[in-house]
């Protein structure tokens, strides 16, 4: 299912629980795995020094510095890292979403790991905070393969997986979330929950609806589940469909959390728009920060699907 895994990392304890998924997926599927570290932001321009991620020091930007991170993150997986030959470590310097990007492409990754901001007080983990948070947005929006966000401790990994939940709003986006979705389960053979949040986030003034509006939207959704995805699992029925209303990202965390779901597959924006010039949707943002078990950002069908000259040409360009 994965030829190619990169996992991105800071290669300190607040991405430990990113690397227990990343080692996992890399093991069981026996991929190159690409344990890619972007170490330092240039101070300025075409500056020596860089700004270390994880410490906030300038550190010399030379080639002794780049072995001796090598070296730190060998350490650091040295456990992990027994019996896979075909892990490769690098690092970059530069800005992370852009290195990370590059090297997804350079490398025709199929998935890309990387954790989300967590709270920890551990040596530059405010500063971890900082970044990763914008790294995963950055990342989740210009990502031609699937992203896999893990904010926390997860004992599963693809092959244990017993239900996926596709949380879709019908935007473009989450048909290529749909696609990865039914491929992924009909590859472990677990069950499939289609997913709808009818919203009604306080925040949609004047959108207040009576309970038979909410009932005739409830029903639609249903309808267009139906046609949308149903029409397209070619022969897949181990699934079910579920509408709900209230706030999306609430209702999608306690609907995962009810069916005791390992992993949650969405569009990486809400909105059917351009994925170059989307922000990274709230809705996505706030599950993946508060969801129990991993989460997918899925952006584009370019790795789910052969891609063709367009797509690759788009995606050479977002790397630039």
């Amino acid at each position: 299912m994965f030829n190619k895994i990169l996992f991105a990392t800071t290669a300190s304890p607040t991405c430990d629980d990113a690397a227990k998924v990343a080692f996992d997926l890399a093991k069981q599927y026996d991929t190159v795995f690409f344990i890619f570290h972007v170490f330092g932001i240039p101070t300025r321009g075409a500056s020596p020094f860089v700004t270390d991620v994880r410490t906030g020091r300038e550190e010399a930007l030379d080639e002794d510095y780049a072995a001796w991170v090598k070296e730190e993150m060998k350490n650091t997986y040295a456990a992990r890292l027994k019996g896979m030959p075909r892990a490769v470590i690098d690092c970059s310097a530069g800005a992370p979403a852009t290195e990370i990007l590059r090297k997804a492409w350079k490398e025709n990754a199929d998935l890309i790991v990387m954790g989300a901001p967590t709270c920890r007080q551990d040596v530059g983990a405010y500063r971890n905070r900082q970044i990763v948070g914008s790294t995963m947005q950055r990342v989740a929006r210009g990502a031609f393969c699937p992203v896999l966000i893990v904010s926390r401790a997860c004992d599963t990994c693809f092959g244990d997986f017993q239900k996926i939940v596709l949380a879709t709003d019908f935007s473009r986006a989450s048909m290529a979330a749909f696609k990865f979705a039914c491929r992924t389960a009909k590859h472990i053979g677990c069950r499939l929950s289609l997913f709808h949040a009818i919203d009604l986030s306080p925040t949609r003034i004047g959108q207040t609806l009576s309970r038979e509006q909410i009932e005739q939207r409830i029903a639609g959704a249903r309808f267009r589940m139906q046609a949308a995805y149903v029409a397209h699992m070619n022969g897949f029925d181990n699934f079910e469909i579920e509408v709900r209303e209230g706030i999306p990202y609430v209702e999608i965390l306690k609907f995962a959390r009810e069916k005791s779901a390992a992993l949650i597959v969405m569009a990486h924006h809400t909105q059917a728009v351009d994925p170059e010039k989307a922000l990274a949707g709230s809705t996505l943002e706030q599950v993946a920060l508060r969801s129990a078990c991993p989460v997918v950002s899925v952006n584009r069908a370019a790795k789910i699907q052969p891609p063709d000259a367009s797509q690759a040409r788009i995606a050479a360009e977002a790397v630039r």
